[in-house]
């Protein structure tokens, strides 16, 4: 089911709910946040490719080709109050270990703070992104949550950010 919940600032994160049966995938645009069942085959697909391919995008991130720039990861955190994933820009990765500023202000989590540097593992992270030549690079939870937006929203997002949504994997061509 597909829920209006609350007004919002530009960019992206990832919000889930305290239900079992649904989470909200926030596209911080407007003045919106989508309601999207826990099911989704479209969201959790895109988390999946996202894991999949985080490894190919970590070593792109750690010696960037010509025109990638704005490196980040959607991460989930927990608290007593629920989970909910945030994009973490710039992000650290060494030895084995992660950690990075908080992009996105809270709304079910109270234990972080935007802005805020957090260590977090790999299990953590269900989405990665970057921008080539004005260009979005994987981005995999924003593109399913077009498929609910307003065209309108959608068609600003591709043409001022770069969103294709083909979801190519990375790449040091």
């Amino acid at each position: 089911m597909i829920r209006i919940l609350a007004p919002l600032t530009l960019a992206f994160c990832t919000l889930y709910a305290l239900t079992p049966h649904s989470y909200a995938q926030s596209a911080k645009v407007g003045d919106k946040m989508v309601m999207v069942s826990e099911a989704d085959k479209d969201m959790n697909a895109a988390m999946q490719n996202a894991r999949a391919t985080l490894d190919d995008f970590l070593k792109l991130a750690a010696n960037p080709p010509a025109g990638a720039a704005e490196f980040k990861l959607k991460v989930m955190f927990t608290d007593k109050n629920g989970s909910e994933h945030f994009w973490v820009t710039p992000f650290e990765h060494k030895n084995g270990k992660f950690s990075g500023v908080l992009a996105n202000d809270p709304q079910i989590v109270t234990s972080v703070v935007a802005g805020e540097n957090y260590p977090f593992t790999k299990d953590q992270i269900t989405d990665w992104g970057y921008k080539k030549n004005g260009k979005q690079i994987g981005s995999y939870t924003v593109c399913v949550m077009f498929k609910t937006m307003p065209k309108e929203l959608v068609a600003r997002y591709r043409k001022d950010y770069g969103f294709d949504c083909q979801n190519p994997l990375p790449t040091q061509k």
